[in-house]
Parts: C-alpha cells; structure tokens; sequence
C-alpha cells in the first residue's frame, strides 16, 4: 500500500510533504505540552496567533461564557451579538477616526480579499499593487497581489491587472497613478524576514495614494497586535490607511480576521449590488468573544517590558558567531544564518532541546522568533536560553 506522509495516510490534507508531526497534548502560557510528557517554548506563538500565551484565562473565561449562550445564529449581516458589537468597539478604539468600521470575516486571507473589493467598489477601479517580498495570503487574490513568483507559478492565471512595486524604494512610488485602485503593503513585512520600512518612504506612500485617488490597505494580520511593539505598527509612523486588515492574534487563539475601514466605504458593500460582500461565519458570536478578551488584554500590554526583553534577546543572538544579521520590531525576529542548512539544523535541533522556532516562506537563510507578548522576564531568560542552546549544539 502506498504511503502519502503523516497527514494524508490520516484522510487529512497535508501542507508539505515534511510536516512537524507533534502531538500535542495541551499547552499553557509558553508552553506546548507533547504527548508523552515533554514541553516546547513557544517561540513563534502559532506564527503570530497566540500573542496572550496558550491558555490565557481571560480568553477562555469569554469563550465559555459565550459557548454557554450561542454557537452560529445567522450568516453575518442579518442578527446581533454583544460579543461582536464588543469586539468592534474595542477594537476601532485603537485606530484613527476614519477607521471607524470593522468588517469581520473567518481569516487574514478573507480579509484580505474583502479589502480588494474594497478598493474596487470605492474607486470604480481596476488596478492593484502589491509589492515586492509581500505576502498576504493564499487565496486567488491575496496570492495575486504577493511577491513569490515561485509560489504563484502553479495556479495562474491569477488576477488580472496587478503589478508590484519595490518595497521600501522611493522611485517605485512613481507606478501609482490616477489608475491604480490600491496599492496593499505589509507595514512590517513578515515573510520577506521582518524587513522595516524608513519614515520617508512610508509617508511618501501614503501621500501618492492621497493624490492619486489611490485606497492604501495596510496589511497587519501578522505584524500587528502588539506583535512590533505598540497596538498596531502603523500608528508609530503617523500615517493613516484607508483600509487596515488584521488577523492571527485578534481572535486570541479562535479563527478570525477583519478589514477596517471608514462608515461610507464599508455602507458600499450593503447596496449595488446587495450582499457586495457576504460571509457564513464571519462576526461568530464564540470568535469575536476571543477577539474582545484578546483585544482588552492588548490595552495592558507593558511596552516598555516588550522592548526591553525584546532588545535582550537581540543582543544575545547578535554575539552568537553562528547569527550573521538579526532584523526586529518588538517581539518579530528574522534571524539570518550563513545557509538555508544552518537554519534547518538549528530549529530541528531546538526541537531536542525544548524550543520551537519556525522557518520564513520566503527567505530560507533565516528563521523566525515571534514569542508571546504576555511572557514573563524569567520566561524570556529561559527562552532565549533554550535558542541559543539549540544553535551551539
């Protein structure tokens, strides 16, 4: 009999053809408990999901309570939940004024492709830029408007009319003109390995889609959430988007994902046609409790404690002779070794030692670190200890 892998041999889909495998029994805080008894520092936090730690007592304590009153109801649109309304509330509280009004969908991705339509509806355009080393997702749109050329291959043709433009180059700016619907940016690049745009470009940015006409969506499924050291990382450059996605970390563990927009944009959706934009799942009364408890802890976060460990952490692995170059905002860590072999021989070896680091889709002579906000500074010392005790052995 033919064996497939793991997952497949399971009746499941797998993602590649050399998956982890871990089971996991539970997990609590850093933690990630294996069967058979031996724990995992949770150095990546589900790739940015788990912000608040696995477990946190204030994200269960919302989801019971909201498991105790309703599952699904109705499709999004048609019914409320306190939950929902609670979960917008709080988390438009964290933006400018223009962004007043959450569209909340099952994932990053959906978000995504809702802010492309966005776009299309406000400005009667057609046009879309992404840029180089972008990511946003894997549906046809968000993978339209990504940069890996290797990973689009397969399934094109994608979206018509879409180009890229260098991120972080001021001359490329000159591609958006009175044409272009949007142009959708990272505001901290994730797969491209944590790269960090100056001030000058991002405002530039930002003033050539305002006298264009141009929609700016601002991508922070994953750089945002306290995940780069403030609430979302857009409001340290003082700029404003038209349209802000986020995902991962808002549900405090559950699936969830919104778009954000101004009242006038998003009322677009609602008419010419009815149901411009429709989801099953989307508001789920049992997510957007995550979301609400995740997004009140978002409001005690110490910065300053996130900078400081953060900051240490660098440090350490800067003197490790092993690190070439080390990239980071906050608690998002690309960290470049000499090769692509190097990097796998240190996160399977973390693995043996009791810390899980991830690779970079893109960018295969670096891995990622992206620990939890909530960890302690005895958490943080025996973390980084754990990592730089995989990359000496």
């Amino acid at each position: 009999m033919k064996k497939f892998g793991p997952f497949l041999d399971l009746g499941l889909a797998a993602t590649t053809p050399y998956p982890l495998d871990i089971k996991i029994e539970s997990a609590d805080g850093v933690w990630l408990k294996r069967l058979g008894g031996n724990k995992l520092f949770d150095a990546i936090s589900g790739i940015g999901v788990s912000n608040f730690g696995h477990g946190n007592k204030d994200i269960l304590k919302a989801l019971h309570a909201q498991i105790d009153l309703n599952l699904h109801t109705m499709v999004y649109g048609e019914f409320r939940h306190d939950s929902t309304l609670m979960a917008g509330k709080l988390l438009t509280s964290f933006l400018p004024e223009n962004l007043d009004t959450v569209y909340f969908v099952n994932s990053g991705a959906e978000a995504v492709e809702g802010a492309l339509k966005l776009a299309k509806r406000v400005t009667g355009r057609s046009r879309m830029i992404g840029c180089t080393g972008g990511y946003h997702g894997n549906t046809h749109g968000a993978l339209s408007v990504s940069s890996n050329a290797e990973r689009k291959a397969p399934f094109l043709p994608l979206l018509p009319e879409v180009s890229l433009l260098e991120f972080n180059c001021q001359n490329s700016l000159n591609s958006i003109d009175s044409t272009v619907a949007c142009v959708i940016v990272e505001t901290i690049q994730g797969d491209a390995g944590v790269v960090i745009p100056t001030q000058e470009w991002i405002s530039a940015l930002r003033e050539k889609c305002t006298s264009t006409g141009t929609m700016l969506i601002l991508d922070e499924i994953q750089c945002g959430m306290g995940r780069c050291g403030a609430p979302f990382a857009f409001t340290e450059y003082n700029i404003t988007p038209d349209i802000l996605c986020v995902g991962k970390a808002l549900g405090g563990g559950m699936p969830i994902g919104a778009f954000v927009s101004s009242r006038e944009n998003i009322s677009l959706l609602s008419h010419s046609p009815v149901l411009g934009h429709i989801t099953t799942f989307g508001g789920h009364p049992v997510a957007t409790a995550g979301s609400g408890a995740a997004l009140k802890l978002l409001k005690n976060i110490d910065w300053p404690a996130i900078e400081r460990r953060g900051a240490a952490w660098e440090a350490k692995l800067k003197a490790h002779p092993l690190v070439k170059n080390i990239r980071r905002k906050g608690y998002f860590f690309a960290v470049e070794m000499e090769s692509e072999e190097l990097v796998t021989k240190a996160i399977m070896r973390g693995l043996e030692v009791g810390v899980l680091m991830f690779w970079f889709l893109s960018i295969p002579n670096a891995f990622r670190l992206q620990p939890p906000l909530t960890m302690t500074d005895e958490e943080a010392e025996v973390g980084i200890s754990l990592i730089l005790s995989a990359l000496e052995r």
